[in-house]
């Protein structure tokens, strides 16, 4: 079955996460990924985990794109990528502010080579305003949002979290306007520029923050609520007997009197001050803090979460990342899927977020390596000749290392 983006080619300058993050959902789509990568490579290369010179956070990235190392600074490598934009649909990079432009590769240059081109650029601040030349990283631009003020508790310092929302999100953000992009070329035949930042990404996950600041007048001050939600009762992480935690979502009425009657107290769902939503959120903590009494006498967390599994209260095991690489359940509904690497053998990485019923594809996609595919790209792509490619390869303006 042909695959959704089946055709469409990609000229990917993107490197580490929120860049790859995009170009990895296009190609498990079919496109045709050719990643552009300096002579040192893409920083992923690098990171760690590392075995026999291959990164496993590079192979979750970029498997299956097609990898040309070229020296830009060089005008012939800037030459030879000039010469792919007319064979590519899309253009996509997220480096920082302004170097697309200063090495020859702004939109104006592209949309000359390429009217029908859909150039997507992937910045920290976008383009505009005072921090548009400032670099920055996922904490950073979550930062400037107030997001990384939510996290934690609010007698303490807030909380690094030791995963990178913000860059998989404006991944997520930047395949979802490429796709959009792509429609209206169909619908018009006209390519654009689709930008998207991480400060922009980061500011869409405020759940009710900014509505809570503005619509009160400026009287209401958002801010960390340590391991229970801020604005409603009985919805937070605790604690079982056996040290494992647990989390639990009782949002409405009906959850919330489930949840009583697991605790042995079905009157507090049907009498008093807790009866109602609004009358647990005036008494929310004390509603956490009867929630929380009664997980800690419970002898085991799994057992905890069986009880309230078995009521249809919304519960979970805060499960450790051993144990949710192992969880049956995980792999059963796709979030995680074993891929073979030939230098590393299995490898777990995300499953395939995107999943559609005409379009069930799953492909077997390899890792590059660092400049594996220039002759390709040089000869077979732009029709140059070996002795050509064999002088760029000569004169330093294409690298390969097998080693990668």
């Amino acid at each position: 079955m042909e695959a959704i983006f089946e055709g469409v080619r990609v000229l990917d300058f993107t490197q580490v996460l929120a860049g790859p993050t995009a170009t990895r959902l296009l190609v498990e789509l079919g496109a045709e990924v050719i990643k552009v990568e300096a002579p040192e490579g893409d920083l992923g290369r690098v990171l760690p985990r590392i075995e026999n010179g291959r990164s496993g956070y590079f192979v979750q990235q970029n498997r299956g794109k097609r990898c040309v190392c070229v020296d830009l600074k060089d005008p012939r490598g800037r030459d030879l990528i000039l010469d792919l934009v007319p064979e590519c649909d899309i253009v996509i990079q997220n480096f920082a502010h302004g170097v697309m432009e200063r090495l020859g590769f702004g939109y104006d240059v592209l949309r000359e080579r390429n009217p029908q081109v859909i150039a997507c650029n992937m910045s920290a601040f976008g383009d505009k305003g005072p921090l548009a030349t400032r670099p920055g990283y996922d904490g950073i631009a979550g930062s400037w949002v107030g997001v990384l003020h939510m996290l934690g508790y609010p007698d303490q310092a807030p909380i690094l979290p030791a995963v990178s929302p913000g860059d998989v999100l404006t991944g997520v953000h930047a395949f979802g306007g490429v796709a959009a992009a792509l429609y209206h070329r169909e619908r018009t035949g006209r390519g654009q520029e689709v930008k998207i930042s991480l400060m922009d990404a980061y500011a869409t996950v405020h759940e009710v923050n900014w509505q809570e600041w503005s619509v009160s007048g400026g009287e209401s001050h958002p801010t960390r609520a340590g391991n229970t939600h801020p604005i409603v009762a009985a919805v937070g992480v605790w604690k079982a007997g056996d040290g494992g935690y647990a989390v639990v979502a009782a949002v409405n009425d009906v959850q919330w009197s489930n949840l009583a009657k697991a605790m042995g107290h079905p009157e507090l769902a049907k009498d008093g001050p807790w009866a109602t939503g609004a009358g647990r959120l005036a008494e929310r903590e004390a509603v956490n803090s009867f929630v929380e009494e009664w997980f800690a006498q419970q002898p085991t967390r799994d057992g905890a979460v069986a009880e309230l599994e078995a009521v249809r209260v919304p519960v979970a095991p805060v499960l450790t990342v051993a144990e949710a690489a192992e969880h049956p359940a995980v792999h059963a509904a796709g979030a995680l899927r074993w891929v073979d690497d030939e230098v590393l053998g299995r490898v777990l990485v995300p499953g395939m977020p995107l999943k559609f019923g005409e379009s069930p594809h799953q492909p077997a996609l390899a890792t590059r390596q660092l400049g594996e595919d220039n002759r390709w790209a040089t000869c077979e792509l732009l029709g140059r000749t070996a002795e050509q490619y064999d002088e760029l390869v000569r004169s330093g303006v294409l690298h390969h290392d097998p080693g990668t």
